[in-house]
This record gives structure tokens, sequence and C-alpha cells, in this order.
């Protein structure tokens, strides 16, 4: 039974990761991550699927041999969050502080990103 639940944990995750890959402020390397070490307890083949998936496998390789994030990730993760973030605290009908909060927050997930070293 904790077979399947790890497993089921673990697509729950890459589904957040991949969803991440869209939504600013939803991280995708940790639930990547967190995916990884949850099929290493439920499933060989998922694991495997995982770590040797050509997009995703080298982000967890990466972290994992030596808590790096790319340089290339970092500045694509950066682009989209400005992307999408941007048109919304320009141009949207939001509370001001609302506006400030969002951009706060952004600020704060580019800063995280940026400390982490680079491969």
């Amino acid at each position: 039974m904790s077979k399947i639940l790890y497993n089921v944990a673990g697509c729950i995750c890459v589904g957040l990761g991949f969803v991440g890959l869209f939504l600013p402020l939803l991280p995708t390397t940790p639930f990547l991550l967190l995916a990884a070490f949850c099929f290493s307890k439920g499933s060989k083949r998922l694991h495997s699927w995982l770590v040797e998936h050509p997009r995703m496998g080298p982000i967890i390789s990466d972290w994992n041999a030596r808590r790096v994030i790319r340089p290339r990730v970092k500045a694509a993760a950066t682009i989209t969050l400005v992307l999408i973030m941007a048109p919304a605290i320009a141009f949207g009908t939001f509370h001001p502080a609302l506006k400030a909060t969002s951009a706060g927050v952004g600020l704060i997930v580019i800063v995280m990103i940026y400390r982490q070293r680079s491969s």
C-alpha cells in the first residue's frame, strides 16, 4: 500500500512541477526533486523514467550531484516570471496592495533562484 501512495504522490509532484513551468510562483525543481524521492520509494521504473527524462532529468541530476541550477534554467525561470507577472501588475485592476505583494513575491523568487549556485 505504501508503494502506491509514494507513486501517487510522485505523480502529483510531477504534475505540479509541469504546471510550475507555466505559473511563475509555482516552483518546478522542488516538485521534481520530491517526485524523484517518492518514485525511488515506490517504483524503480517511474524513478528511472523521471531521472532519465531529457527535460526533467538534468535538473534532478544537477541538484543531486552538486546542488546547482543551470544558468539557462535560471534565466528561463526569470523571463517566464517577468513575462507572466508584469502585464498583470502593470495593467491589472487589482488593489495596489495586491500588486505590491505580487511584485514582492516575484522578486523574492528571483532572488532565491539566483542565490543558488550555478553549474
